[in-house]
């Protein structure tokens, strides 16, 4: 680590550079694959070998921006914030360079096994059971790392983002042992523990808490860190913060059997999963108010911070994208969007438009910090990359939902005599505008993403060229 860097001496920065940095490298890798498969879909001839067909790289583009992007980010935010917020540097420093290796070796693992084809085909849970024990290993020495540092911690409170991305940690670790429980029948192959209708009720009850809590209440713990941060202003409502935790945590759990209607579930379980799911709503909202509202008396920013652009962007994304998932969750509406591309266009807006723009602000808060540097590059730059991801998500998710209505009421249309209006195939015609749009639209995101890289590249190069003269400038005191 340099001088320059050590802008706090206690604390250690080179595990949180270090996620960061590959963060955004995971992260164009992830989107690149994705913008790929989406091109696949219009024209299925493009790259379509056994090893790079649609099939074998969706898992791997659900992978590569979920837990390699998704997780870095939250690795890196994870343990700065941590480290600021409780005066004093992480615990277990080598086992924090552990969790950076390991989970970098299980991303490769995951790059190489999922085209292949070895997986279990289970979302969420797709690698094969060695990396699942990889995994866990990596993620209880996190817990331990994160857990460790709040235990030796100077400040009396534990701040209200700790207790997100402890929560996330946590429920993490059960949703990947529960939900991955299999019997190995090769060193490529095993079988989950669980049969028919309850490994589908596995599946969601715990698998939707990758929703819930990596996609959710990790990315929460950033907000509610960087977003006061970057705006200069305290949280809106920290009595509020309190109230926004205990009642996703508590909330989240149940809502994963809204992914089950109309199938072999229990009806009641279904009717449980729908409820839990539109009481969400209300938390979700009062945390988006709570992060939007802290900007009272720093809304002038906006003029000129595109960091806080991104950050307050996300919010209005994660507003969004609580209402329309409680909204998709009711029976009746689920009938026309389940299976559709409405289905993606959530996913999406959640991804793109919550959890990239949160990442992305955050990050870019945070990097030239642990280089010890004043700020990014270009400020113009990150300008010029909020408005390509805008864009970009709103081109992508509009094209799905409009894709997604189109492809539901196709599917529920039936003549007078009861058979069906259109074919399968008329719906997959109709979709292609659709497609094509949402290429552009993931490739406008993914050339914002190319762009990050570059600024970062240069606030290192920065940071170094400061360091250099820092050095030189110094006297030499052996010398005298």
């Amino acid at each position: 680590m340099s001088a320059a860097a050590e802008t706090h001496p206690a604390y250690d920065y080179r595990t949180v550079r270090q996620f960061a940095i590959m963060a955004v490298v995971w992260g164009i890798v992830g989107m690149g694959v994705g913008v790929l498969i989406a091109a696949q879909l219009v024209w299925p001839e493009l790259l379509a070998s056994e090893f790079t067909h649609f099939g074998r790289l969706r898992p791997l583009h659900t992978n590569s921006v979920i837990f390699a992007f998704g997780g870095c980010a939250l690795f890196a935010t994870s343990y700065y914030c941590v480290q600021r917020t409780c005066q004093t540097p992480l615990a277990f420093p080598a086992l924090a360079r552990f969790t950076f290796w390991g989970w970098q070796l299980v991303i490769l693992a995951a790059a190489i096994t999922l085209p292949l084809g070895f997986t279990s085909s289970k979302e969420y849970a797709e690698l094969e059971w060695p990396i699942d024990l990889l995994i866990a290993a990596v993620w209880i020495s996190y817990a331990i790392v994160f857990l460790g540092t709040i235990a030796k911690r100077k400040t009396p409170h534990i701040y209200v983002a700790n207790w997100f991305f402890a929560a996330f940690i946590l429920v993490v670790a059960v949703l990947h042992i529960v939900n991955s429980a299999a019997i190995p029948v090769s060193l490529f192959k095993s079988y989950s523990v669980y049969a028919g209708a309850m490994d589908a009720m596995i599946q969601w009850w715990y698998g939707h808490n990758a929703v819930g809590f990596f996609l959710t209440a990790g990315f929460l713990g950033m907000m509610y860190y960087f977003v006061p941060k970057q705006a200069g202003r305290p949280v809106y409502s920290y009595r509020l913060s309190i109230v926004h935790f205990w009642a996703l945590i508590a909330t989240y759990m149940w809502a994963g059997a809204h992914h089950l209607h109309y199938s072999a579930l229990p009806d009641w379980a279904q009717s449980v999963g729908m409820v839990m799911s539109i009481i969400l709503l209300a938390p979700s909202w009062g945390g988006m108010i709570n992060g939007v509202m802290t900007l009272s008396g720093a809304w002038h920013k906006l003029r000129t911070d595109p960091i806080l652009r991104f950050l307050v962007v996300s919010l209005s994304f994660y507003g969004m994208s609580t209402f329309e998932g409680p909204m998709m969750s009711i029976k009746t509406v689920n009938a026309l969007s389940h299976n559709t591309d409405w289905t993606i266009g959530h996913v999406h807006s959640g991804a793109l438009g919550w959890v990239a723009m949160v990442s992305i602000g955050s990050l870019y808060h945070l990097i030239p910090k642990v280089l010890g540097i004043a700020q990014m590059h270009s400020a113009r730059l990150i300008n010029l990359h909020f408005w390509l991801a805008t864009v970009g998500t709103v081109l992508y998710i509009a094209a799905m939902w409009v894709n997604g209505i189109m492809q539901g009421l196709m599917w529920r249309a039936v003549n007078s005599d009861g058979t069906l209006t259109y074919s399968f195939v008329d719906a997959v015609e109709a979709s292609y505008p659709g497609w094509i749009i949402r290429v552009i639209g993931g490739a406008i995101f993914l050339a914002g993403m190319l762009i990050m890289m570059y600024n970062v590249y240069r606030t290192v190069d920065d940071a170094k060229r400061e360091d250099a003269i820092r050095d030189t400038s110094t006297p030499d005191v052996a010398a005298a």
